[in-house]
């Protein structure tokens, strides 16, 4: 988890410093940067217009250019970017959709049940044709879209009886306002009266309605009164212009933070005296002011605060998140570290998709089941100030230049998601193959596996998953022939526990005990091979016959020639056998006292038992490779108490064997440490 965090947060940066590669671009090729303002009178009237309609400013009436440009120098300073956009959204022909009503449940619960948004819906009546002209409601349907306005079609056909209950007998046009201004609060409903069926006046009509929600300040005695008034809101967005109605876009964004943020518009047409807006900082208009409890902000005086609906909505929303912003910017990115698994994950490409798939299972239910409690603990009465100390915070950090930066990036790269993508793409691919360079150099075999290989361990570990209980449920371990023959497996349905054997992890290989073997008064190699050539080849030799001779002995005949040694070869010497156990295999104690035996006639080879852990039976033949322990070869000791070549015991347990080769003591239980016995007197019995 933790790599991928750090994985998002180097892609975050990424993004952050590419930003800035493409202002540094923009600004040597064009000469400009997105904050720099724009003279609106080098635009022409196209463009102009384009501007006024983003804004929410009607121009019907405004035939020549002076007008419409004095009309956006009333509205706000215009800045590059601003402009970039606005063109940028008016060459788009994306087709915005528009609801089609199926009776008066769906049109309660999208409309009357919504408090915090706009609507606009054109009622037909029974046998009637439309208000508005197919036409002419495309616009109006692309026109309102960018102020957030959804819009909607209701058939009286479909529910005749809503209609004249709602006293809807011709067809008209509604719009749906809150008719408060707390959160949540009642919604009326509007039948537009006019005459003229024209976008325009349609349009001037919505502005108009959602303008009489904001409060409107006429006189500077209002202003002083206001500014200084303590109420319920903490934040407040103050707009200082010289307009007969705020914008469009303004009015809309009072009704979608109704109950967090207060609007209120300034109107400085026929004021005289503008003293008190000097003592309150206020020297120029028009300006876009927010007053919080910290102090004064100026919006648009850094990068990315733009006179339009969706920069002012960024900015506000970074200031006065709801609950649901939140939980909305959570799932974002912890899909977006989810998803960097998809890199990280090595191997078979059906393998990255199951464990992406995981992943997101994983993550988005941990998400939801801890915002449970979050959720709980803020409907609580006395975590107010806990409240208020968050919100101020978020103020404090998001009024920073650091945090306008973060919001212009964010709207930039969500204004073009076919860059996000491909950035987040290449990112992914470079983590890829890093992972897969760093495992290599660590010898991992799953990277060069492909999808038949994993599609047959992962069916592998299913079907051993299903078919075997766990291993703590079981007291003793059971053999099986099912690994080795899997065709018993059909033979055995009937009888299923003849073949259930615990599922053992193999975890507990690493912790039993290893050491090297080490002999007493050795002299040096070349000296070893010279006084024992004869002997050597002796014991190869023998254990050539007994091997051969064993072959034809079963795994279950050999276990039945265990017996107790007597007492007098059940210690036997260190020249000879030194297999001090309980019980003794009685042809491999006899091989290790024959090999051992002629390997030690010099008597400068005797093993240095000082070195072994306490509770490991001596011994200096491995039983599973049928070879004598060589000076300095790595063993490992079963909790037995038998030893074996670490390799060796090692490839045994992995197979799935998990007991001892020579007494079949479970490798994973630990057993009575064997105590040696003293060695008897030579002196004989008084």
């Amino acid at each position: 988890m933790w790599v991928k965090l750090c994985c998002l947060l180097l892609y975050f940066l990424a993004l952050f410093v590419l930003a800035r590669v493409f202002e540094a671009v923009a600004w040597y090729e064009s000469g400009f940067l997105a904050t720099q303002l724009v003279d609106p009178v080098a635009l022409s009237f196209r463009k102009l217009r384009t501007i006024l309609e983003c804004r929410g400013l009607g121009h019907s009436g405004l035939p020549e250019k002076k007008d419409v440009r004095e009309l956006v120098e009333k509205s706000g300073d215009l800045m590059e970017g601003e402009l970039y956009s606005a063109l940028k959204e008016e060459e788009a022909s994306e087709s915005v959709s528009s609801t089609n009503f199926s009776g008066e449940m769906h049109f309660y619960e999208l409309v009357e049940d919504t408090k915090d948004g706009i609507w606009l819906v054109q009622v037909i009546a029974n046998d009637r044709s439309p208000l508005v002209g197919k036409v002419h409601w495309e616009k109006m349907v692309k026109k309102v879209s960018r102020f957030g306005i959804r819009t909607g079609t209701f058939n009286c056909s479909s529910d005749p009886r809503y209609c004249k209950r709602r006293g809807w007998l011709k067809s008209t046009l509604i719009m749906s306002v809150p008719q408060t201004s707390t959160s949540k609060g009642k919604v009326m409903l509007k039948e537009y009266s006019g005459r003229k069926i024209e976008v325009e006046h349609i349009f001037k009509w919505i502005t108009a309605h959602a303008a009489s929600r904001i409060k409107t300040i006429y006189n500077s005695e209002h202003l002083k009164e206001e500014w200084n008034k303590s109420d319920q809101y903490r934040v407040k967005i103050y707009l200082f212009a010289n307009l007969d109605q705020p914008p469009a876009f303004f009015s809309a964004l009072s009704v979608k933070f109704t109950g967090r943020v207060e609007f209120i518009f300034v109107n400085v047409e026929n004021w005289d005296n503008k003293s008190y807006m000097a003592e309150i900082g206020i020297y120029k208009t028009p300006s876009y002011i927010l007053r919080t409890p910290e102090g004064i902000y100026r919006y648009g005086n850094n990068t990315g605060e733009f006179i339009s609906l969706r920069a002012m909505d960024s900015f506000l929303r970074s200031l006065q998140p709801e609950v649901n912003d939140l939980f909305v910017l959570s799932l974002v990115l912890v899909n977006l570290m989810a998803w960097m698994d998809l890199f990280i994950t090595q191997g078979a490409t059906i393998k990255r998709f199951v464990v992406l798939i995981s992943t997101l299972g994983t993550y988005n239910s941990l998400l939801i089941i801890s915002w449970l409690p979050v959720l709980g603990f803020l409907q609580l009465p006395y975590l107010d100030s806990f409240y208020e100390y968050s919100l101020k915070l978020f103020r404090y950090s998001n009024t920073t230049t650091l945090a306008s930066w973060v919001r212009a990036d964010w709207m930039f790269y969500s204004s073009h998601p076919a860059l996000f993508l491909s950035t987040y793409l290449g990112h992914g691919l470079l983590i890829d193959y890093f992972e897969k360079k760093r495992r290599r150099n660590n010898n991992t075999d799953e990277v060069n596996a492909n999808n038949l290989e994993w599609l047959s361990s992962l069916w592998d570990w299913y079907t051993s998953y299903l078919f075997h209980p766990i291993a703590s449920f079981q007291h003793f371990p059971f053999d099986s022939d099912w690994d080795e023959d899997p065709d018993l497996f059909l033979e055995r349905l009937a009888f299923p526990d003849l073949w259930l054997h615990p599922l053992i992890p193999t975890d507990y290989i690493k912790n039993l005990p290893m050491w090297r073997f080490q002999c007493l008064g050795a002299h040096s190699d070349e000296e070893t091979l010279e006084t024992f050539p004869d002997s050597e080849s002796d014991s190869d030799s023998e254990s050539k016959e007994v091997f051969s001779s064993d072959r034809e002995v079963s795994e279950d005949d050999e276990l039945s020639t265990f017996h107790r040694c007597s007492e007098g070869e059940r210690r036997c010497s260190v020249e000879t056998c030194s297999c001090a156990s309980h019980y003794c295999h009685h042809e491999p104690c006899e091989r290790k006292a024959r090999s051992y035996g002629s390997y030690s006639s010099a008597g400068d080879m005797e093993p240095d038992w000082s070195a072994w852990p306490s509770d490991m039976l001596h011994c200096t033949e491995c039983v599973v490779c049928l070879e004598n322990f060589a000076k300095g070869c790595l063993l490992m000791g079963l909790p037995c108490g038998h030893v074996f070549h670490q390799n060796c015991i090692v490839m045994w347990l992995a197979g799935g064997r998990h007991c001892c080769p020579v007494c079949r003591w479970a490798s994973y239980k630990k057993k009575q440490p064997y105590t040696h016995p003293q060695p008897l007197s030579s002196e004989p019995p008084s």
